[in-house]
């Protein structure tokens, strides 16, 4: 067995979902322009990760809801994107987002992401830039520096973005862990009624039980207003009546 073919058993970097294969970025790395395109799984899905800056502005347009795939042991947030499996009903049909609702962070981070190096089986801590390998071309690729070693803006920007999501990320966590630990979080089905009352029921989710909440002591409640969840959680509530206008723009193709 050569050197190479070990060091590939003993390390792996797990993509985030919707992308292919992802590598290290190095700074001589070439990387293709999206020109706004949503990659082809992520055209097919009818969720999509929010983090917790983003929940104010993502539920004028979507339908915010918490998510577990674990049985409610941990939780996360997502933005509805379409009623039925593989419908996503905010990509046109040239592949890219359409312009009438807020663009998720999760798909303005692409091609690159922050993933976690698996050794011997094992998640370590530390956290790298990676690049989708397919987005990656020596001929038509930007260039990440200049030659004397200097980030070129959009690199610089990209860079940003991906640290203040990473650590959007944690706030996030901090928050869900919060929510359940506070057991304010229940499983719902929800009927999406459309202007023309057209009615759809959906399954699935977790929402804030608005009565567990007013419930809570005096103490819980400024907490959760002093690390600024309150506000979020009203936006998430108030965001579900936009369950309706999935069915319209459903209607309007």
């Amino acid at each position: 067995m050569t050197t190479s073919n070990t060091q590939k058993q003993i390390t792996s970097i797990t993509p985030p979902f919707g992308y292919g294969g992802i590598v290290p970025v190095l700074k001589t790395h070439k990387v293709l322009a999206t020109d706004g395109l949503v990659p082809e799984p992520l055209r097919r899905s009818n969720a999509i990760p929010l983090t917790i800056s983003e929940i104010p502005r993502a539920s004028r347009d979507y339908p915010v809801v918490f998510a577990s795939a674990d049985g409610g042991e941990s939780f996360g947030v997502v933005a509805l994107l379409g009623l039925g499996e593989k419908e996503n009903l905010f990509v046109g049909e040239d592949g890219k987002w359409r312009g009438d609702a807020y663009l998720p962070a999760y798909l303005r981070r692409y091609p690159f992401c922050m993933a976690t190096v698996t050794r011997g089986g094992q998640a370590g801590e530390e956290r790298i830039v990676c690049v989708e390998e397919a987005m990656l071309d020596t001929q038509r690729g930007l260039p990440l520096e200049r030659q004397e070693g200097e980030k070129l803006s959009w690199w610089s920007e990209r860079l940003h973005l991906l640290q203040e999501y990473e650590a959007d990320l944690i706030r996030t966590r901090h928050m869900c862990d919060t929510l359940k630990k506070l057991a304010i979080l229940e499983r719902f089905s929800a009927q999406a009624v459309s202007d023309g009352g057209e009615v759809m029921n959906l399954g699935g989710m977790f929402r804030v039980d608005e009565q567990r909440l007013e419930a809570l002591k005096a103490d819980d409640l400024r907490m959760l207003i002093r690390k600024g969840i309150m506000g979020r959680l009203y936006a998430h509530m108030i965001s579900l009546d936009n369950l309706g206008r999935l069915l319209d723009r459903r209607k309007e193709g």
